[in-house]
């Protein structure tokens, strides 16, 4: 989208089901599952940019020999960078090695990253800071190895301030209160408890301490394990954990607000938060790729078995929808046809924006992201033309000449590439009126196919702060002289904060709110914002399943149609000469679009956890006192 805006993570999982001699043998190379993950991982690049890591576990080794391997990276090229690392151990033992190129339990003994068990990280460091201890697989270590903990995750916790108290008065000490730090030490407490509970058996069938090791790996029960540890998680998540002696496991939301999906043959078991990425590394049809149900766990055992486990009591299914809008790739099958979609089921807003007059309208889009949705765009314009050019047809009764017949025939929408944006551009100049300046040159236009008779529609992603519009796009689009500028976005209004992932945390960014503000200004109801926030005090020691979302009353005076208005209004500077018009999908045209994924509180503020109530009460408390820190 044209505003920056970041979304927390993606994951990868390998689990291999056959000995590491059988990779070699059939794909010439036991590195089999680090080539996997390599692929894996930079096929969600677009997922998190800002930190990588990943980490290996080994079955088959003696003890007194390094099993666990982790590598992490926030070097601007993270991925690239951890891989790098991997593969110049690799090569430095080979090279000092030469005659073990082909001998695979020396392999297996001797060199890191050679393992049976995998876990990959992509982050976007849009909360608690970029530095290398915030980029996952986080590391919980121990002398006994089903004990030993690693854990990584897609998601953010509402409550981890709750969450830290009940480490605490459990007897932890732990060293921040960043969720992901809550989380795993949560996991890692009753982990704990299940071996203390698994050994007491193994004593009572005559076991020694060292016999039992065995018996606990067996018998660990993973599922009662995340049902102790995520009874109290108010979130977003797709977590995924790994323990030192080979169980692994993947647990989703019980709403599926974070994607999770699934591919199990004879070979691999493979988890990703994207269906393509699985698709296209591992060669194998969208129908044998699923989704991990939501409120469930895909565990693997040590020994492979794999079941998908009921963990959490499912709340209704509200994946998120920004997923199909804008974070997923676009390569995957459904979400191709919902991106154009989106295009097609907005269009009927913009014919009555230009009046029905394609021939004069010249379409395009920015950024490149909206490209599929301006694919949907272009085949509802052509279906509206091939009908005005039917009705011009009819209309002659058949006394039309044959010129007149080509001349209709021949008239087809004008779809143009009218921006680019120039990727080196950097504002490195640091007062405000030169770095605005250069903010206005980010993209290039296309001089000599628009005409000052012509409306110019431009189709967006979202829009959420209108920064980049304002301050860039609209200013470039008014270069070219159109009679009018339609920004065209194929979601609805973003009004609410986001506090399941998205970097979306204060509500006073959103251009629909400051809108809404400046409406009830003019309409003399600016007393609603103060009304709104003592009903937020007031709710403030309140539990949040009893916590009402009253800061819809900000929008509730008003329509769609008011407030996009409104938004075009603030958009115009006084030096655009063009006329500016902003549209915005309809939230039930969205829903239509993208039948499941319905989650849409940014949007509605419905919210699909009891926290979301909560941060969007805290947001406002913020906004009305001028606190600039998150809500949650």
């Amino acid at each position: 989208m044209s505003d920056a805006l970041k979304h927390e993570c993606g994951i990868a999982m390998v689990r291999l089901l056959k000995p590491l001699e059988y990779y070699k043998e059939k794909y010439g190379t036991a590195f089999y599952g680090v080539n996997k993950m390599y692929l894996l991982m930079e096929k969600q690049h677009n997922r998190g940019q800002d930190g990588a890591g990943m980490a290996s576990i080994k079955f088959n080794v003696e003890p007194g020999t390094r099993y666990i391997s982790r590598v992490r990276s926030n070097k601007s090229q993270p991925i690239q960078d951890i891989f790098g690392q991997v593969n110049e151990r690799i090569n430095g033992i080979f090279e000092k090695n030469p005659d073990k190129i082909d001998d695979v339990q020396w392999q297996e003994e001797n060199m890191p990253y050679i393992g049976n068990l995998f876990l990959g990280h992509v982050r976007y460091g849009t909360f608690g800071g970029n530095s290398i201890e915030n980029v996952h697989p986080f590391l919980r270590q121990s002398n006994w190895r089903h004990q030993s903990l690693i854990v990584a995750g897609n998601f953010n916790m509402t409550n981890s301030k709750q969450l830290m108290k009940e480490l605490i008065d459990l007897g932890q000490h732990p060293k921040e209160s960043a969720d992901t730090v809550t989380v795993m030490e949560k996991i890692g407490h009753f982990l704990e408890d299940e071996v203390s509970d698994t050994y007491l058996k193994a004593k009572d069938v005559g076991l020694n301490k060292k016999d039992a090791s065995p018996f606990i790996e067996e018998h660990l029960d993973i599922q009662r394990i995340l049902k102790r540890s995520s009874r109290n998680w108010d979130g977003g998540y797709a977590m995924a954990g790994l323990l030192g002696h080979g169980d692994a496991f993947v647990l989703r939301d019980p709403a599926a607000i974070r994607p999770a999906f699934y591919y199990q043959d004879d070979e691999v078991v493979v988890v990703a938060s994207e269906r393509p990425v699985i698709q296209t590394v591992f060669n194998v049809d969208i129908d044998k790729i699923k989704e991990i149900d939501r409120g469930h766990a895909l565990i693997i055992k040590k020994n492979g078995k794999t079941t998908m486990a009921p963990i959490l009591e499912q709340r209704p299914k509200k994946a998120c929808s920004f997923e199909r809008i804008y974070f997923s790739r676009g390569s995957d099958a459904s979400i191709y046809e919902e991106r154009k979609n989106l295009g097609k089921f907005v269009f009927p807003e913009v014919l009555k924006s230009i009046n029905s007059d394609i021939e004069n309208s010249v379409f395009s889009y920015i950024p490149n992201t909206a490209e599929t949705s301006f694919f949907g765009m272009m085949e509802a314009a052509e279906d509206v033309l091939n009908q005005q050019k039917t009705d011009a047809i009819l209309a002659g009764g058949g006394k039309l000449s044959k010129e007149r017949v080509i001349e209709i025939l021949s008239t087809r929408p004008r779809f143009e590439k009218i921006a680019i944006k120039d990727a080196k551009l950097r504002t490195f100049i640091t007062d405000d009126s030169s770095r605005d300046d250069l903010v206005a040159h980010v993209y290039d236009v296309t001089y000599g196919v628009v005409k000052p008779t012509d409306n110019l529609v431009i189709i967006d992603d979202s829009i959420v702060r209108g920064t980049t519009l304002k301050k860039s796009i609209i200013k470039i689009l008014d270069r070219l002289q159109p009679k009018k500028i339609v920004i065209v976005s194929s979601a609805p209004q973003i009004r609410y904060p986001d506090c399941y992932g998205i970097d979306m945390a204060r509500i006073g960014d959103f251009i629909a709110f400051k809108a809404a503000l400046e409406l009830l200004k003019e309409t003399n109801q600016y007393h609603i914002v103060y009304d709104v926030y003592q009903k937020c005090i007031e709710q403030q020691n309140n539990h949040d399943k009893d916590i009402v979302n009253y800061v819809k009353e900000v929008y509730a005076p008003f329509t769609d149609q008011q407030i996009s208005a409104k938004i075009a209004e603030m958009l115009k500077t006084p030096e655009i000469k063009s006329n500016v018009e902003v549209i915005y999908q309809p939230v039930s045209k969205l829903h239509k679009a993208c039948p499941e994924n319905l989650g849409d509180w940014y949007f509605t503020g419905d919210y699909p956890t009891d926290g979301g109530h909560r941060v969007v009460n805290q947001a406002f408390i913020n906004f009305y006192e001028g606190n600039d820190k998150r809500a949650y």
